[in-house]
């Protein structure tokens, strides 16, 4: 698959588990959107602690019932592929940070 090798870009937007669009959850409706859309790669990580875009410490507590956490949802394909796609997802985040970095793919496998 050599359409995945060489420089990538890799975005990632921080947002917490808590957040929605359309009442559903905000980190699903992304991960939804970048399968349909045929990015390369798409990952979504849980934090353990993290300070939000207010300045609060978001953090596990195992006596609270409602948590809520930070997430980082990784992307990753061409440049202009994932330019288009944040454009195209922008209206959905309501709050969060999202940030762009160069990768380099050395191998990817698949049967």
């Amino acid at each position: 698959m050599k359409r995945y090798l060489g420089q990538k870009k890799v975005a990632r937007i921080y947002i917490d588990n808590q957040d929605k669009f359309e009442g559903k959850p905000l980190w699903e409706e992304v991960l939804i959107k970048a399968k349909e859309y045929g990015l390369a790669g798409a990952t979504v990580f849980k934090g353990v602690s993290g300070i939000g875009v207010r300045g609060e410490i978001h953090s596990f507590n195992v006596w609270s019932i409602a948590q809520k956490l930070p997430l980082v949802i990784e992307l990753i394909d061409d440049e202009e592929k994932i330019f288009d796609f944040l454009e195209q997802t922008d209206g959905m985040i309501e709050e969060g940070i999202t940030t762009l970095s160069d990768t380099e793919v050395i191998r990817y496998k698949h049967k």
